[in-house]
């Protein structure tokens, strides 16, 4: 799938699924934008993909905030010519805290609604009128399989409601030729995952249908292909990659 000519922007994109992200559809021809909070991980994202003769550009981005939603947008159209494509992976995942939701601290529960659950939607606001201007666009969501699981928690529930904006925004979207999808990735290799004693992680692995964590450029390659003119009529779905971890019928 070629992405020349294209502009994406990646939140997250310091690290993780998102340095993937980044760097595989930099790789496609695309010029890369990372709106990423941590300006560490997000300018080495950036310089590395420069250095492989690659386009890419890093704003500091707090994805939840409204000013600065807009400030990445209009550095992509400033910086690259317009945006195509927008992948909302943010999230706080790595090092969250574990609570129950009758006993979880409401501010940090709030918080991490605003981030995992709002911020998609903050994103896709400051894009809409980017994507005008090109014809369309594709707007990809990273939810979860934890939205299925009730051991997830309020993360579970955050991710849940990415996926109920995703069908809205869709319908929302669909006649301005913006199509909106979301991707939840299964159990993958990621420093997140490193983190969990190996006991716990046999128990996870043994638990898929394919016996291996996900690599993140499983879920890559199903954004690609969202993002793609092959992908060209799907809108309002989520896609879980999850080697097996779910199997639902719909």
């Amino acid at each position: 799938m070629n992405f020349d000519e294209k502009v994406v922007i990646i939140t997250g994109g310091g690290q993780g699924i998102g340095e993937t992200y980044a760097k595989s559809f930099a790789a496609a021809g695309a010029s890369v934008v990372i709106a990423e909070l941590n300006e560490e991980g997000g300018q080495r994202v950036a310089d590395e993909i420069c250095q492989t003769g690659g386009k890419a550009a890093f704003i500091k981005t707090d994805v939840s905030s409204e000013e600065n939603a807009a400030a990445a947008a209009k550095f992509a159209k400033d910086t690259f010519g317009g945006i195509d494509i927008l992948v909302n992976n943010a999230a706080i995942f790595h090092g969250m805290r574990y609570d129950t939701l009758l006993n979880v601290d409401m501010d940090y529960y709030y918080q991490i609604m605003k981030i995992n659950m709002h911020s998609p939607l903050v994103m896709t606001r400051a894009v809409v009128s980017y994507m005008d201007e090109r014809g369309g666009g594709s707007v990809i969501n990273q939810s979860s399989t934890a939205a299925w699981k009730t051991q997830g928690g309020y993360y579970g529930v955050s991710k849940l409601g990415v996926q109920g904006l995703t069908m809205c925004l869709a319908s929302e979207l669909g006649e301005r030729n913006i199509r909106v999808n979301a991707i939840a990735p299964g159990p993958c290799d990621t420093e997140a995952t490193r983190q969990v004693p190996e006991e716990i992680l046999s128990q996870v692995i043994n638990g898929l249908a394919l016996k291996r964590l996900g690599e993140t450029d499983d879920i890559v390659n199903m954004a690609k292909f969202l993002a793609s003119e092959e992908g060209g009529w799907i809108t309002g779905q989520t896609f879980r990659v999850d080697g097996g971890d779910t199997m639902l019928p719909a």
